[in-house]
């Protein structure tokens, strides 16, 4: 039978390195860009509409559904590689957590009630 108190530190050890990781992502900016750089967003890792760049040149009033689109299009571009960022630096942390970023599978620790 592992040593639970061993289990308990690890798990409070990868805790600690899960709100790290955690804090640092919200702390990074990414970009994304839509209509060759005429739209650009800035999204936090932590998945937060940081701000909004839009070229003067795509504003026709006339058409303003193809800037909607640029911007819609845009924020799915900075958000897809805010998320690309966050799996690369909680991956290995989740992993450690049983995969499924949630409590590690303990298995029958021979627990009350297992």
């Amino acid at each position: 039978m592992p040593d639970m108190q061993q289990i308990l530190q690890q798990a409070q050890q990868m805790q600690e390195q899960l709100v790290a990781a955690q804090e640092e992502l919200a702390a990074t900016e990414v970009t994304g860009t839509a209509g060759g750089g005429l739209v650009t967003a800035t999204v936090s890792g932590g998945m937060e509409l940081k701000g909004l760049s839009i070229d003067p040149k795509v504003a026709d009033p006339e058409d303003t559904e193809t800037l909607a689109d640029l911007v819609v299009a845009a924020v799915r571009d900075a958000t897809a590689s805010a998320q690309k960022l966050t799996e690369e630096k909680l991956g290995p942390l989740a992993g450690g957590l049983g995969g499924g970023g949630g409590m590690p599978d303990l298995g029958n620790l021979g627990l009350p009630g297992q």
